[in-house]
C-alpha cells in the first residue's frame, strides 16, 4: 500500500503552570515598575518646586532631558504628571501601590480634579489603558463644551473703559482675551524700543557732561511712563497708516505653541499655550493659526518643532490683497465691517491649501465665532 502522507509531530507545548508563573512574574515587576514610577514623579515634583533645576536650564523638563536622557515631549509630560498628582493624592497612592500603571495616570491626571479624582480613580481599575484613553477623550469633550460657555462668558466680559479724569489725564482701564491681550503686549514692546533707538539715535551714547543740552532728558522714564508714551506711538501709527492689518511684521510676534495633534484635532490631548504659559483653548489656537499675524509653532510627540506658521502659512501680501479686494469686508451674513482676518474655510492642518478659494475675510469677532462657537461659513 503507498501512502503519500506525512505526519508532523508539534512540540511539547510549555506546561500550563509555567506560563502562569511566567505571567505572574510580568505583572509583579510590572507593578514594582509603576511604584518606581510613583516614586520618580514624587521626587521630580520636588525638585521642581523647589528649583532644583534653575542653574542653567530654562525649566525643569529641560533639566530631565540632559540628566536622564528623555526628549523633551516625554520630559514635559512627566513633569506634568508629577505636578497634578501633587493634588491627586488616590491616584497617586494607587500608582504607588502597583494599582494602576503609569499609562493610565498619565491618561487620568489629563482631566481629573481633585473633586473628580475618585470616580476617575474607579474607571482606571476597571478599564484597560485603551479604555481609560476612551474615556478621557470623552470627558475632556464634556470639558470642552463647558469650556467653551465659559470662553464665551469671558468673552463677553471683555471691556476697555477710557474716561477724563479731575485733571483732564486720560484714563484707561480694561480686561482683553489672552491673545489680544497678547498683541498688545507685543505693540508695545516694539513702541518702546523705537522710542528707545529714536533717543539713542538722537543724542547718541556719548553725551558729555562739558557740552549740556536741553533736549536731553534728564532721567530716564519710569516702565509706567515709558508704557503710556508707547501707547500713544500705537495710536498715532494706527492713525497714520490706516486701520487695516496689512502684513503682519515678523519680528514682534504672539507665539502659541500647540501639539500638532491638537491642531489637527481639538479633542486630542496636548499643549495649548501662549509664549508665557498662559492656557488657551485648542479653538483658539486653530483661529490664531488661520492668519500669521501670529505665530503658531506645531511640536510633534516628542516635543520637537515640527512647524512655524508664519514662516510657511501667511498668507502672502499679494494674496490678501486680492482677498481684500474680492470680500470688501467681512463674509459673515450681516456684518459690514470693512475689514478683518483671513480664514481658511478648510484648515491648513487637515491639508487646506493657502489660495483665494479657500479663504474668507473675517472680522475678529466673527472669525472667533467660527472657530469657538460652531458656526460656518
Amino acid at each position: 500500500m503507498n501512502s503519500d502522507f506525512q505526519w508532523s509531530v508539534r512540540p511539547t507545548p510549555e506546561p500550563i503552570v509555567e506560563l502562569e508563573r511566567l505571567g505572574d512574574e510580568i505583572a509583579e515587576l510590572s507593578a514594582h515598575l509603576d511604584a518606581a514610577s510613583a516614586r520618580l514623579l514624587d521626587l521630580i515634583r520636588e525638585f521642581d518646586a523647589r528649583g532644583g533645576w534653575g542653574n542653567g536650564f530654562s525649566s525643569c523638563a529641560a533639566w530631565l532631558t540632559w540628566r536622564i536622557g528623555l526628549d523633551r515631549g516625554a520630559a514635559r509630560e512627566r513633569v506634568r504628571v508629577a505636578r497634578a498628582l501633587g493634588t491627586l493624592p488616590l491616584l497617586a497612592q494607587a500608582l504607588a501601590r502597583g494599582e494602576l500603571s503609569y499609562s493610565k495616570v498619565r491618561a487620568l491626571t489629563r482631566v481629573a480634579t481633585p473633586e473628580t479624582e475618585e470616580r476617575l480613580l474607579a474607571v482606571g481599575r476597571a478599564g484597560t489603558a485603551e479604555h481609560v484613553e476612551r474615556i478621557v477623550r470623552g470627558w475632556r469633550r464634556v470639558d470642552r463644551i463647558a469650556e467653551a460657555r465659559e470662553g464665551a462668558r469671558r468673552h463677553r466680559s471683555r471691556a476697555l473703559h477710557v474716561y477724563q479724569d479731575e485733571d483732564g489725564m486720560v484714563v484707561i482701564r480694561g480686561r482683553l482675551a489672552p491673545e489680544v491681550g497678547a498683541v498688545l503686549v507685543q505693540a508695545l514692546a516694539a513702541a518702546r524700543e523705537t522710542l528707545y533707538q529714536r533717543a539713542q539715535a538722537k543724542h547718541g551714547d556719548d553725551v558729555r557732561a562739558e557740552t549740556p543740552r536741553d533736549d536731553v532728558p534728564a532721567e530716564t522714564p519710569t516702565m509706567a511712563e515709558q508704557q503710556a508714551d508707547a501707547l500713544a506711538l500705537v495710536a498715532e501709527t494706527a492713525l497714520h497708516h490706516g486701520i487695516d492689518p496689512g502684513t503682519p511684521g515678523e519680528r514682534y510676534q504672539v507665539v502659541v505653541h500647540v501639539d500638532a495633534p491638537v491642531l489637527a484635532d481639538p479633542d486630542a490631548p496636548g499643549q495649548s499655550v501662549l509664549q508665557d504659559g498662559t492656557y488657551v483653548p485648542a479653538e483658539t489656537s486653530r483661529r490664531l493659526a488661520c492668519d500669521a499675524t501670529r505665530v503658531v509653532m506645531q511640536h510633534d510627540a516628542d516635543g520637537h518643532i515640527t512647524e512655524v506658521g508664519a514662516r510657511t502659512r501667511t498668507i502672502p501680501p499679494a494674496l490678501r490683497r486680492a482677498l481684500q479686494h474680492r470680500d470688501r469686508g467681512c463674509r459673515f451674513p450681516g456684518c459690514a465691517l470693512p475689514f478683518g482676518q483671513g480664514h481658511h474655510i478648510r484648515h491648513w492642518a487637515h491639508g487646506g491649501p493657502t489660495t483665494l478659494s479657500n479663504l474668507a475675510l473675517l472680522c475678529r469677532r466673527h472669525h472667533r465665532a467660527v472657530h469657538e462657537e460652531g458656526y460656518q461659513v
